[in-house]
């Protein structure tokens, strides 16, 4: 049976670890299913490889494709290079994919689309996000429910049009929040894997780092345990089920 590859960006260790135990929750993954890289520290596989793995799991990250390359920290350059060496060869083979918050910047760049900061930027919290016409018969959404809630909080977003892309899933906060290329690969601007725990964490974590006050920590935890976020995990778990069994 073939294993599933998680390529992680994040450098801090707490919270990277909990993101790896999140991935595979939701995805319903045994550890002995899946390959972990973490490209903060390791190089990224060689792209002709990939065709050995039953699907990839990019996780989110601090960085931002859209920042001035000579304002990118060091590793987080290295880390963006490495990610997008991999991207022609996902698209061009319709390899699994699905990329998470940072994933969405780094297929709908390499797509040829544009991804701003700020404009559809959204603050640690939640989305109300909305199926498209085109998601509602999507393997992955179909039966899901046409509005739900999901975990958000991002620097940058894409915009439309994004080439050879169909955007699946909007909100009113940020109109791309899921799109599809070709069959298989996929990316969303929310989070799939995380659940209140899981951002707490995060919110913990990257207080200081730009996406919000840091004195609305507090507000931001409190606003993340009332939520009601059954939906996008369970995405991630159709991604697995349909390339993995």
């Amino acid at each position: 049976m073939k294993r599933f590859l998680i390529l992680q960006v994040r450098p801090e260790d707490s919270a990277a670890d909990s993101e790896f135990e999140a991935i595979l929750r939701a995805g319903g993954l045994a550890e002995a299913r899946v390959e972990r890289v973490r490209l903060d520290r390791e190089p990224p596989p060689d792209p002709s490889a990939l065709d050995g793995y039953a699907g990839i799991i990019l996780g989110g990250g601090p960085g931002c494709v859209s920042d001035p390359p000579d304002e990118k920290p060091l590793v987080e350059a290295n880390i963006e290079d490495g990610v997008l060496s991999l991207m022609p060869r996902v698209c061009e083979a319709d390899i699994p994919f699905m990329g998470c918050c940072y994933g969405m910047s780094i297929l709908a760049h390499h797509l040829g689309g544009n991804v701003e900061r700020g404009r559809w930027s959204e603050p640690v919290g939640t989305a109300r996000c909305v199926v498209t016409e085109a998601g509602r018969v999507d393997p992955l959404l179909e039966g899901l429910g046409l509005e739900w809630t999901a975990f958000v909080g991002h620097k940058e977003a894409a915009e439309e049009p994004i080439p050879g892309a169909v955007v699946l899933v909007g909100a009113e906060t940020c109109p791309v929040q899921m799109i599809r290329h070709k069959s298989n690969v996929y990316a969303t601007q929310f989070h799939p894997e995380a659940d209140a725990a899981e951002f707490e964490l995060r919110i913990r974590i990257y207080r200081d780092r730009g996406y919000f006050p840091p004195e609305d920590a507090d507000r931001l935890t409190a606003l993340c345990r009332a939520a009601d976020v059954r939906v996008p995990p369970r995405i991630l778990a159709r991604f697995v089920e349909r390339h993995g069994g």
